[in-house]
């Protein structure tokens, strides 16, 4: 009888040769691609439903110095994104009535120059500046009041519920709005301040300092006529008396 070798073994000896035909045979798992740089246009072209706010992105530049900044710095951003809804719910001939420069100040005052959490906003110091300035670099700002999970922001003539977050990860946070901040500048302009009030209208022959001197009658001129004559009758009589008192001593 043939000396036979124990299953045991048999099953021992072929395991290493599986295992080498296997792993010669299924190619190495490729690494995970880096991923690419962030870009605020496809991250709501994903969404869908922020077709005007990207043109406005878009035509302003304000989308590429996003980009550009989350990208190429460590300063993070907060872009708070109305949803075509909200715009097409704006006052009828709204966005007519702004001029470019107005155009640009809506968009920037719906960004944030700092990454904040959803946590963040509830907890934030007000008014928290956003990129929009005024024609004298005065920053425009916004309020936030947080309240059981729950963040509501105003413009000052707006306030809306910020929903849903877009994009949450560090450098750029994105909130989508059911509402356009239009800033309070735009509705409530304030008072011109001492350097815009216009200077004194002058007069036709003069300014108008020199009208009001010409208008302001002299001493003599405001002396009413029977009061020279008593005056001078006056003068007169008391020349007589002396006279006459020096004539009969």
């Amino acid at each position: 009888m043939a000396h036979q070798k124990p299953l045991p073994l048999i099953l021992l000896s072929i395991i290493p040769l599986f295992f080498i035909l296997t792993q010669a045979q299924s190619p190495t798992a490729p690494a995970p691609a880096p991923s690419g740089p962030i870009d605020i246009f496809a991250i709501l072209k994903k969404e869908g439903q922020y077709n005007t706010f990207i043109k406005f992105l878009n035509e302003s530049q304000v989308g590429n110095q996003i980009n550009n900044q989350v990208n190429n710095s460590n300063q993070g951003m907060t872009v708070l994104a109305p949803s075509d809804n909200a715009f097409n719910n704006l006052p009828s001939g709204t966005l007519n009535q702004l001029n470019d420069q107005q155009k640009v100040q809506l968009i920037l005052n719906h960004v944030i120059p700092k990454f904040y959490t959803f946590d963040d906003l509830q907890t934030v110091s007000n008014p928290v500046r956003t990129q929009a300035t005024g024609p004298k670099g005065e920053p425009f700002g916004l309020n936030f009041t947080g309240n059981n999970n729950q963040v509501n922001v105003s413009s000052g003539s707006v306030v809306t519920n910020i929903y849903n977050a877009i994009r949450k990860n560090p450098p750029l946070a994105v909130y989508q709005l059911d509402k356009v901040l239009v800033p309070s500048e735009f509705t409530d302009p304030k008072a011109p301040s001492s350097d815009d009030a216009p200077a004194p209208a002058k007069a036709k022959n003069g300014t108008s300092a020199d009208k009001t001197t010409a208008d302001e009658p002299s001493p003599a001129s405001s002396t009413k006529p029977n009061d020279a004559k008593r005056i001078s009758g006056g003068i007169l009589g008391l020349i007589c008396g002396v006279f006459l008192m020096g004539t009969l001593s």
